[in-house]
This record gives structure tokens, C-alpha cells and sequence, in this order.
């Protein structure tokens, strides 16, 4: 197997990738969730930007903001949404940034894409957000089927589409530095 792998690069690319998620992953869950507040403050980052968003277009919002595993957002008169360590787009953003890393490309154009799809992605998650309170309040009986596959279903197009444009204008390019 570790033959094939070295002469396979979409092999090289898969476990390689899986490894690293894995290892992410791993260190996200069991580390940064379970023992600093950092995570609950990047929730906070999700609700303060929905809140603008809301706001914009003149609904009267309430939040319920706490330290752990409890944070809310809504328009008024409905039930909001819970934002939890779930839904706060941390392991897409790995998932993003391993297919990055480990696709060839190269590095100068990786610095600059890499922190362009996580902000972006946190835009779009953000903005999922909103979406969700919006249903909440007009359609709740929806939430949990756009929570559950109309705006993951968009958030996952959203990151693979950054991936084929990653694909498509840059892995081609010389991957050693200049």
C-alpha cells in the first residue's frame, strides 16, 4: 500500500487529507471545545453578525448569549434559533483548509486563498443563520428541514465550488516557491 501511495497522487491526496482532518478534528473536539471558552466566543462572532444583518432590515431581535453551549438568536415573536458548537462552521473550516493545503498549488496563492474561503464560508454561515431566524419566525414549522438540508446543501456546494475554483485556477500553477 505504501508503494501505491506514493506513486498515486489522488491517493497521496485522500489519505493524506482524512489524516490531517482526523487529527483537526480530533484536537477541536477533545481540546479547544471541551476546555477553553474560544469556541463559544467564535458562536458569539455567528450571533453578533446575524444580529446586524437582522437588524439592517429593521427586525427587533433578542439573544440569549452565555458562556457554554446555550446561544440564541430571533427575531421577536418567534422561537429564534440555538447556535451551538455544531453549527459554528469550525470543521468546515478545516475541511476547506485541508483540501487546500494538501492539493498541489502553489504556496504564495495558498496564504492568500485559504483566510479568503474561511471568511467567506463565515459570511455564508452568518448568513445561514439569519436565514434560519427568518424561517423560525414566517415558517417554523421549515426549520428543521432547511436547517437539515436546504442551507447545508448550500454551504457544502458553497466549499466545493471553492474547491474546483482552487482546481481549476491555481493547482495547475508551479507549486515551488519563486
Amino acid at each position: 500500500m505504501w508503494a501505491n501511495l506514493k506513486k498515486s497522487a489522488v491517493l497521496k491526496f485522500l489519505v493524506s487529507s482524512a489524516v490531517t482532518y482526523l487529527a483537526l478534528y480530533l484536537i477541536y473536539q477533545f481540546i479547544v471545545r471541551r476546555n477553553t471558552y474560544y469556541d463559544q466566543k467564535f458562536i458569539g462572532t455567528i450571533i453578533t453578525g446575524s444580529d446586524f444583518i437582522l437588524q439592517l432590515f429593521d427586525f427587533k431581535i433578542f439573544k440569549v448569549l452565555q458562556d457554554r453551549d446555550f446561544q440564541v438568536i430571533g427575531i421577536d415573536g418567534s422561537s429564534g434559533v440555538w447556535v451551538g458548537s455544531n453549527c459554528n462552521a469550525i470543521s468546515l473550516f478545516m475541511l476547506f483548509v485541508v483540501f487546500i493545503i494538501w492539493y498541489p498549488g502553489h504556496q504564495k496563492s495558498k496564504l492568500w486563498f485559504i483566510p479568503f474561503g474561511i471568511v467567506t464560508i463565515h459570511i455564508l454561515n452568518i448568513i445561514r443563520v439569519v436565514g434560519l431566524a427568518l424561517v423560525a419566525k414566517f415558517a417554523p414549522t421549515w426549520l428543521d428541514f432547511n436547517h437539515s438540508y436546504t442551507f447545508t446543501i448550500i454551504v457544502y456546494a458553497y466549499i466545493f465550488i471553492l474547491w474546483m475554483w482552487w482546481v481549476n485556477k491555481f493547482a495547475g500553477k508551479n507549486t515551488t516557491a519563486k
